[in-house]
């Protein structure tokens, strides 16, 4: 017997809304029934930037940037036709990116 299992991969550049999605998610699965896997945090992407402040004279003097993305993965066993329903109308912020695979 094969077992339906639903991932659920959410990025975000900050953390609290990436566990503030993963609240909402959780609650809505949980309301429907089906198991809840997580949530994993993955590692921090962090993308490092250095930039040169001016155009002239001063190319020892520099400023760095970065961008961190955090990540977590949630897995949903045993999913319903009600828990897939549930997560497409989710309503989440919009400094949050998910990926649904099934």
């Amino acid at each position: 017997m094969t077992e339906q299992k639903v991932r659920i991969k959410i990025k975000s550049f900050d953390h609290k809304l990436a566990d503030q999605a993963v609240r909402q998610i959780i609650d809505a699965v949980e309301r429907t029934g089906a198991i809840v896997v997580g949530p994993v945090p993955l590692p921090t992407r962090i993308e490092k930037f250095c930039v040169i402040r001016g155009p002239n004279i001063d190319k020892d003097s520099r400023e760095q940037f970065e961008i961190r993305t955090h990540k977590r993965v949630i897995d949903v066993l045993q999913p319903s036709s009600k828990t897939i329903d549930a997560l497409s109308q989710l309503d989440l912020a919009s400094g949050v990116d998910i990926d649904i695979k099934l």
